[in-house]
């Protein structure tokens, strides 16, 4: 049974109350006596591992399916708006007809303005914005406009049966937000959406006067947006008034002092059993409180955390000094170019994000590195040893009656772990919380975030020594992203990792390869917040300009923006000497930050040695900064 408690102020105006909620499956209960509740104007994330049934959940909550017992009430005449993980429109209806929610005369007025303006038609353009006045419908439409243009939806006569699935849930969040509903429910609303999208959705979600109750795993996402956390956790529900980094630290007490008491108790009832032991078979009446209690101590001793948290040590396959040489790669998709002249040679450990708008050839950079599509010219040269583990967009593959077992014995029915340790596959599934119960589960029956992390385990055990992960994060669950962060930071092969999770590329890649469109790819010396402080840094220094009507000749060419004329084309053999040791530098000052940071947390510095060696990396995160805007500028004339 569960437990949770709400400090809730009388003042505050509840728009949802979910009581003693159970769903179950068959024999399985997927959760049992969820209760809490949803004020006014809050923010809410829900966080909880794989298979505990998060979309379930929403999914009673919006009226999509129903519970076994249980009751939800909503405050009388609240507007709700639902974002499925998995949308489900109508594929007859066009854009337009899809995200419109306001009366058909509304509707036809918008579209008569907009064929006026695209037509140039003077009578047209008079009539229909005679027709948006009368209607009031110039709100509407400019919330239309500015929300299917931040989501870069722009075809709006395009029938939805031609949409792929990212552009379907671009649409579907869309049609949500246009209606500004009183209660938002948000299922992993950043899948599918490139950075752009998620940094504008961020923002609009933190200003809106929407209620929000939401699913995802992007972390940056739950610390900027959210003000309270709801943890489903071992059959209870805890509750967290703050942030995402509010939430952890709060769960790490909880979990420690949980620990602490559970501890205590197995030490009280080591002393309760010899008690117990030695009480004669006739016991008084007067002992009897003592012997309710030792089973009541006995409850709390065995009430410990049961489950395994899961770790990742796989062994790699041996690497040799060659990777992959790429040397003017060029590709083409009819008119638009992926790749112009890209030459590039890998390093073993080298760990690189992708990143850019969608359709600017981010995948396929990938099935053209791995040799899944030809180039159109230049050379792709993979060193022999090279063994890839590509996790896929699109996830695991499987036939309808495959069972978890099955897919795993296809590839081995042994493992070699990182220190040499042989285990066979039924064990290693249960290493990746795969339960024995769980191995003979039709894959179909899974939730969508244990047939990722099934993927993962059928990825790794091949035993890859060069890691390509396109949209690794999308359904993973926020404990599982940690464990595999950890394992990634250790990963001795090589990284390329397409991303739209900030926080996950901050933890894993050490530099990124910047996609900007028509085959201008550049390669920036940091990770992904490094890189939008720099380019917003440069975006100031250009507004700044043009508002002041004086062109300075600039010193390099800022990333994302179109290539510039007039300039050096080449390095001095000076420039070229500085270039190549600030590439050593930023690797030595990194290295050193590294050290220093791992010195400072390990608890064991007195006040002065702390003091010193954090100024000293004060120090360095200025000299990167410096050396990387030198590298930059020099980085563009090689």
């Amino acid at each position: 049974m569960l437990c949770f408690v709400i400090d809730k102020n009388l003042n505050m105006i509840s728009y949802l109350q979910v009581e003693n909620l159970k769903k179950s499956f068959g024999d399985l209960v997927l959760f049992e006596g969820i209760t809490f509740g949803i004020d006014k104007d809050q923010k809410v994330a829900l966080v909880a591992k794989n298979g505990t049934g998060k979309t379930s959940l929403f999914n009673i909550i919006a009226g999509k399916d129903s519970q076994d017992t249980g009751k939800i009430t909503f405050r009388r005449n609240i507007k709700i708006g639902f974002l499925e993980q998995t949308p489900s429109l109508n594929t007859n209806n066009s854009i337009i007809d899809e995200v419109f929610h306001a009366s058909e005369d509304i509707k036809d007025a918008i579209l008569e303005y907009n064929q006026a303006i695209e037509t140039d038609n003077r009578n047209l353009l008079a009539k229909s914005m005679e027709k948006m006045d009368h209607l009031q419908a110039w709100d509407y439409e400019v919330r239309v406009k500015q929300i299917l243009t931040k989501l870069k939806i722009d075809r709006y006569n395009q029938q939805i049966s031609t949409l792929s699935g990212g552009e379907k849930k671009r649409v579907a969040l869309a049609s949500v937000l246009i209606e500004e509903p009183d209660l938002l429910l948000l299922d992993e609303p950043t899948n599918h959406l490139d950075l752009d999208m998620i940094e504008w959705l961020e923002k609009y979600l933190k200003n809106t006067r929407s209620t929000l109750l939401m699913v995802t795993h992007d972390r940056y996402f739950l610390d900027r947006v959210c003000n309270e956390i709801i943890e489903m956790d071992n059959s209870f529900i805890y509750q967290y008034k703050g942030n995402y980094t509010y939430f952890l630290k709060k769960r790490e007490e909880r979990l420690n002092a949980e620990e602490a008491q559970v501890e205590k108790a197995k030490n009280i009832l080591r002393k309760e059993e010899d008690w117990m032991r030695r009480m004669p078979k006739a016991r008084s009446t007067k002992a009897k409180y003592r012997i309710d209690n030792y089973y009541q101590l006995k409850d709390v001793a065995a009430g410990g955390r049961q489950e395994e948290e899961m770790r990742i040590s796989v062994q790699s396959s041996r690497m040799g000094k060659k990777v992959i040489e790429i040397k003017n790669l060029n590709k083409k998709f009819e008119d638009y170019t992926i790749l112009k002249d890209f030459t590039y040679n890998f390093t073993r450990g080298e760990k690189i994000g992708i990143v850019g708008d969608n359709g600017t050839g981010k995948s396929t950079f990938l099935n053209l590195i791995t040799e899944n599509i030809p180039a159109d010219s230049g050379t792709v040269d993979i060193g022999q040893t090279i063994v890839f583990g590509y996790y896929k967009q699109e996830g695991i593959k499987y036939k309808e009656d495959q069972r978890v077992i099955d897919v795993v014995q296809e590839i081995a029915e042994v493992v070699t772990l990182g220190n040499g340790r042989q285990m066979g596959v039924k064990e290693f599934l249960n290493f990746f919380l795969f339960p024995f119960d769980m191995h003979y589960t039709p894959i179909s029956k899974i939730s969508g975030g244990e047939k990722r992390r099934l993927y993962l385990v059928t990825v790794l055990m091949r035993k890859p020594n060069f890691l390509i992960l396109d949209e690794p994060t999308n359904d993973l669950d926020i404990m599982t992203l940690a464990v595999l962060e950890e394992y990634l930071s250790t990963f001795d092969g090589c990284i390329v990792v397409v991303s739209h999770d900030r926080f996950f590329m901050d933890q894993v890649v050490d530099h990124l390869f910047v996609f900007r469109g028509n085959g201008d790819v550049k390669d920036f010396p940091g990770d992904y917040s490094q890189y939008r402080e720099w380019l917003t840094k440069v975006e100031k220094e250009e507004k700044k300009e043009s508002a002041s009507g004086i062109k300075k000749e600039p010193a390099r060419q800022s990333v994302g923006k179109a290539s510039l004329t007039g300039l050096k084309v080449k390095l001095s053999f000076n420039e070229k000497r500085e270039f190549e040791k600030l590439e050593n530098d930023i690797a030595d000052l990194e290295n050193e930050k590294a050290n220093l940071e791992k010195e400072i947390s390990s608890g064991t510095l007195n006040n002065d040695d702390l003091i010193q060696k954090s100024n000293r990396i004060g120090e360095i995160i200025k000299l990167l900064d410096e050396k990387s805007d030198r590298w930059l500028e020099l980085s563009e004339f090689v």
